[in-house]
């Protein structure tokens, strides 16, 4: 991801703020990350594969193990926080320009932010669709028939079923993409939360913002490779940094 070719707006009072969450926002809710120190796949770097679209397609187990997986997820149980309730106060006070989230959790909308303004860049794990024909369903239907189609198929073509989060191997759907891109080419203020950048393209859009002159704000307990150019970096606990910032920012409009 290059340089945004989208022209900057001038600035006319409040400041327009986009915000990129990554797990590290939902850790709190229950919902282990997948890269940190104690990551799932930190700790078990084969279970990345359980999201690799080129096994999944092939080898039955793995969509057996992938949906079981699915079905014990945390997610279904999961609160959100008091800092997914920060960006609904930001929203709210018109603010936001758009959430970013790397996250398939639905967390932020349960917490009360709009569905117009969360970008699901790495997809949903509320629906599901068949890869061949791309027929649709809601998960939690799929779900409460693994007992008896543990490798479950399409009722139309017989394809095979995947939920909405995207795998390795397959594309970021586009139009999220853009508008992701435009959300961070506009912003005064560019927020990255609980997220390691690492993951491409998303990680880019740090960049973006930076380039196109907003103020980057950091909040992640670890260093990431986006640090350099941040104006600030916030190692503290994302339930402590996050209200606090946007507090700060609500008070400065």
């Amino acid at each position: 991801m290059g340089r945004a070719t989208t022209s900057r707006p001038e600035t006319t009072g409040a400041p327009r703020v986009t915000v990129l969450t990554g797990a590290g926002i939902s850790t709190d809710s229950g919902i282990p990350d997948f890269r940190g120190p104690q990551g799932v796949w930190t700790r078990d770097p084969q279970a990345a594969r359980l999201l690799e679209h080129g096994p999944y397609m092939s080898d039955p187990a793995i969509r057996q193990r992938t949906w079981q997986m699915w079905r014990d997820s945390p997610v279904w149980d999961a609160q959100p926080t008091p800092a997914h309730r920060s960006l609904v106060d930001l929203e709210r006070a018109g603010l936001l320009t758009a959430i970013c989230t790397q996250n398939f959790d639905g967390l932020h909308q349960r917490a009360g932010s709009s569905r117009a303004a969360v970008l699901e860049l790495h997809g949903s794990l509320s629906g599901s669709r068949c890869l061949r024909c791309d027929a649709r369903e809601r998960t939690a239907d799929v779900l409460a028939r693994l007992d008896v189609d543990p490798d479950p198929h399409c009722a139309a073509c017989g394809g095979p079923l995947a939920t909405d989060v995207v795998m390795f191997g397959e594309a970021l759907p586009g139009d999220v993409l853009d508008a992701a891109v435009e959300a961070a080419a506009s912003c005064d203020v560019f927020v990255a939360i609980g997220s390691t950048l690492t993951v491409q393209p998303v990680a880019s859009l740090t960049a973006v913002a930076a380039e196109a002159g907003a103020r980057v704000l950091i909040v992640n307990a670890q260093p990431t490779p986006f640090d350099r150019m941040a104006d600030r970096v916030d190692r503290r606990p994302i339930q402590v940094a996050l209200p606090d910032l946007v507090s700060e920012l609500l008070t400065a409009r």
